[in-house]
């Protein structure tokens, strides 16, 4: 038996699998972000910690004989966060997450102090890595910074709290800006830019290798009858991509959950910052990936379901099950910035188009399609990267909209596979990396494909009428970017 916890924004999620790679088992506990201003992202690692306790409790009390065979644990973590740590291992301060902005201006300052960051980092600097983190926190909160002896992302923070070691993955560790990704090793320069050094780090592992091994206290907690031995693990991204089985090279996927992914597996290191795309370890040995991330995207629905009272569900059964034409509303889903290929910090969301006839049906379909042009950014700067995708699986919430798929679809030129478990996400990944730290197996019997259920193709009639909205949403961009300069020319100062 084997157990993948997923520590994500929203929620913690833990699976229980069997040998088989059956899911015997599965919970999940809320967790809330604080946001004490525009553009700042945080949560209390404390929280994570309480709702990790309560979901394997809760594992333990539905399957007590399959816990008390458990022989390895995984873990999948939301990306970049900064847990900083005292001498004595405590939590200094609430955790900045990969979502908040407000070390933009530091972006450019750690560039310059690392003039080749780019170049080894294999990333354009962008607030939501942790690196400038790191020097915003050393310039406004500066008895902090000088009492910080380590720095771990959120899932190390976990570990460190499992078995008592700080031990980090290099999937995770690629979106620091800390680590030269090509060569797979910690980049003294990179750190030393932060005026951190790597004494601050903790020890790299691949993410399939043993990393750790649970706390005597905590298995005897669980009624385990030996004690689990923890995986390198991976970032939640690279997660999910072993949960679906992409771990060679050309493999695809799309995630649609609260910021969304378009995933690329290569087998070398292709960097393309210009373009706003990640280039990251896999979690699997002599892997890497590229990767574009938009901020907002089920998390673009969720936003508009609270502003106007009426659940995601009953929103979208406004619409027809297939749609035959743009709506005339365009939606910028820029709630929290935009990663690729903008790389703005401060840029924020717009609906443009309104009319007096306007209706919160076309407003809906406005929001899906915003988000289905934020991908189709994704997919056009991949293949500038050299990555010519023209097939992906599409995994996460927004995964359950058939509607949003077909609109995705027919957006980005791609055929979309539904999958028969597309919701497992970086919990199933995370206990596959368990088995494999556990047992010795090679990635290839273990990370296979899911079934796929339906391929959605595009709609040559859709997608040609998308070309005008297509057009009018990119030239939104450089149009808002400059009003919100003249109106708010410092969005993220407290």
């Amino acid at each position: 038996m084997f157990v993948g916890i997923d520590l994500g924004t929203s929620a913690i999620k833990a699976v229980l699998v069997d040998d088989s790679q059956a899911v015997v088992g599965s919970q999940s506990h809320p967790l809330t972000i604080s946001s004490p201003h525009d553009g700042w992202n945080e949560q209390d690692p404390h929280d994570w910690w309480v709702a990790t306790l309560a979901v394997l409790d809760a594992l333990t009390a539905a399957h007590p004989q399959q816990m008390s065979q458990v022989r390895g644990i995984g873990l999948s973590g939301q990306q970049h966060g900064a847990v900083l740590l005292d001498a004595a291992g405590e939590v200094l301060r609430p955790c900045i997450l990969w979502n908040d902005v407000r070390a933009t201006a530091e972006c450019a300052e750690f560039e310059r102090r690392f003039p080749r960051s780019r170049q080894v980092c294999g990333n354009v600097a962008m607030p939501g890595f942790t690196a400038p983190k790191l020097i915003w926190v050393a310039r406004h909160e500066p008895e902090i910074f000088a009492a910080t002896r380590h720095v771990l992302l959120p899932k190390a923070w976990l570990r460190y709290r499992l078995t008592g070691e700080m031990i980090e993955d290099m999937s995770d560790t690629s979106g620091t800006l800390w680590l030269d990704v090509g060569h797979r090793r910690w980049s003294d320069d990179a750190i030393a830019a932060c005026g951190l050094t790597r004494h601050a780090m903790p020890a790299l592992v691949e993410g399939t290798a043993p990393a750790g091994r649970l706390h005597d206290m905590l298995a005897r907690r669980w009624d385990m009858k030996t004690l689990p031995v923890l995986a390198g693990s991976a970032g939640d991204n690279a997660a999910g991509a072993v949960g679906l089985g992409a771990v060679r090279a050309g493999s695809a996927f799309l995630s649609l959950g609260t910021s969304g992914v378009l995933w690329v597996t290569t087998d070398r290191f292709r960097p393309h910052p210009q373009g706003g795309i990640h280039a990251f370890c896999h979690a699997v040995p002599r892997m890497w990936h590229q990767m574009g991330v938009t901020l907002s995207a089920a998390s673009s629905l969720a936003w508009w379901s609270r502003t106007t009272g009426v659940t995601e569900t009953a929103l979208l059964a406004e619409l027809p099950p297939q749609v035959t034409r743009p709506s005339p509303v365009i939606f910028l889903p820029y709630l929290s910035g935009e990663r690729t290929p903008h790389n703005d910090g401060t840029i924020r969301g717009v609906f443009a188009g309104l009319s007096s006839g306007t209706t919160r049906a076309e407003m809906t379909q406005a929001v899906l399609e915003g988000v289905a042009f934020s991908f189709r950014d994704v997919v056009d700067v991949l293949a500038e990267a050299g990555s010519h995708l023209t097939q992906a699986d599409v995994i996460g919430g927004g995964s359950r909209s058939r509607l949003w798929i077909s609109i995705l679809a027919s957006v980005t030129g791609l055929s979309l596979h539904r999958l028969a478990h597309g919701e497992q996400g970086g919990s199933f990944g995370a206990a596959r990396l368990a088995r494999l730290a556990a047992t010795g197996e090679a990635v290839d019997s273990v990370c296979l494909p899911p079934q796929r259920v339906e391929t959605v193709s595009p709609d040559a009639a859709l997608a040609a009428a998308y070309a005008t909205p297509l057009a009018r949403y990119r030239a939104l961009y450089p149009a808002v970017r400059d009003a919100m300069r003249v109106s708010a020319p410092s969005m993220v100062s407290p």
